[in-house]
């Protein structure tokens, strides 16, 4: 008797679609927020030659010790801390949830947020809580959001800050608050740090129930795929407990070492993108048609006139830009965009395509 998939894959699971990820060949891309810099020259020849001595043979360290130093020195975890690495914060994210997975058990975030909250939330059998947003400023609404904490007693809270996919700082009284009302976990995840001034993560163990993940991605490394999780101690050694083993490949390991030591060529393309986002936050104010958000993020959310997102995401296609349709992944989004900011030339070409793409539209 043969099986197929629809009688042995969960029927939630066959309901969702696979994460979709476009072609960008050829395209201007800034739709994944990625820092759009290459290294330098210099910078890569010596990176080159230390992956000589990659001992490709062996396992990777399983803690990756000597990488969790350098991020210690690097990021100024805090004295007490642990650490605790992951392939990209998607892995912590699913770590977490899988530790604390029992049927009803749930799992709260803010909406629009990042989307793999839910989606990981829904792999590992928990039950997802989406607290809407302010509707127009994406602003936290700490009242509905302490009575969800209180009516739903989640196991986890993830909190992004800034927020993906609207680029803004939730206020940090607020997250206090929620921190010391809620009986699970609270992540407070730091993915865009390198764009603002502000973090949780010199406030651990302020809280005990206070975990910060950050990721690499966004200040430079997204190709090596590398999130970690600072907290208390308890917590990760038994979160450590579901991590695959050897999770942290040996190049990986030994390319975000050596790029922590050379932090500086790093920092100085995360100003150059800060610089960057202010011009390009004052130029789409001067769009008609576009309403840009505040942004402490490496991307920008726009908000276009009723009905035109569609046809102004295409008309960027067809000039050979890519950013991120949002139209449609929330109520709260609807005529939305995310322009991720690139380098001068990058976001020049953006913006004569969206001035070609808008008197089209």
């Amino acid at each position: 008797m043969s099986t197929s998939p629809a009688d042995l894959i969960r029927e939630d699971i066959q309901a969702l679609s696979a994460y979709h990820v476009p072609d960008a060949v050829g395209l201007i891309k800034l739709d994944a927020m990625e820092n759009p810099y290459a290294w330098p020259e210099a910078l890569r020849n010596d990176w080159l030659a230390t992956l000589r001595d990659a001992e490709l043979h062996r396992y990777p360290d399983p803690q990756g010790r000597h990488l969790q130093a350098a991020l210690r020195r690097a990021m100024g975890i805090p004295e007490g801390s642990a650490l605790l690495l992951g392939n990209g914060s998607d892995e912590l994210i699913q770590m977490l949830a899988l530790a604390v997975s029992r049927p009803g058990r749930k799992v709260l975030s803010l909406d629009p947020g990042f989307v793999m909250y839910r989606m990981i939330a829904l792999f590992a059998g928990l039950d997802y809580v989406g607290v809407p947003l302010q509707p127009e400023t994406f602003a936290l609404d700490l009242d509905a959001t302490l009575s969800a904490i209180e009516r739903e007693q989640p196991a986890l809270t993830f909190i992004a800050y800034p927020n993906n996919p609207t680029g803004n700082l939730f206020d940090a009284g607020a997250i206090a608050r929620i921190i010391e009302a809620n009986p699970g976990l609270v992540i407070v995840d730091e993915a865009y740090a390198p764009f603002t001034d502000h973090s949780f993560l010199p406030r651990l163990g302020q809280w005990p129930n206070l975990l910060v993940m950050r990721t690499v991605s966004k200040m430079g490394l997204a190709g090596l795929r590398l999130g970690y999780l600072a907290g208390p101690t308890d917590w990760l050694t038994e979160i450590d407990k579901v991590r695959l083993p050897y999770n942290i490949n040996v190049l990986t390991q030994a390319s975000a070492a050596f790029a922590l030591r050379h932090r500086a060529a790093l920092d100085e393309q995360t100003a150059a993108i800060r610089t960057e986002r202010a011009t390009l936050f004052d130029a789409l104010a001067n769009l008609d048609g576009i309403t840009p958000y505040p942004s402490d993020a490496n991307f920008i959310l726009v908000r276009t006139a009723p009905g035109r997102a569609g046809a102004i995401f295409q008309g960027l296609l067809e000039r050979g830009v890519l950013i991120k349709m949002l139209d449609g992944a929330h109520p709260f989004l609807a005529d939305c965009l995310r322009i991720t900011v690139g380098t001068p030339d990058e976001n020049a070409a953006l913006l004569e395509a969206l001035q070609a793409a808008l008197a089209t539209a």
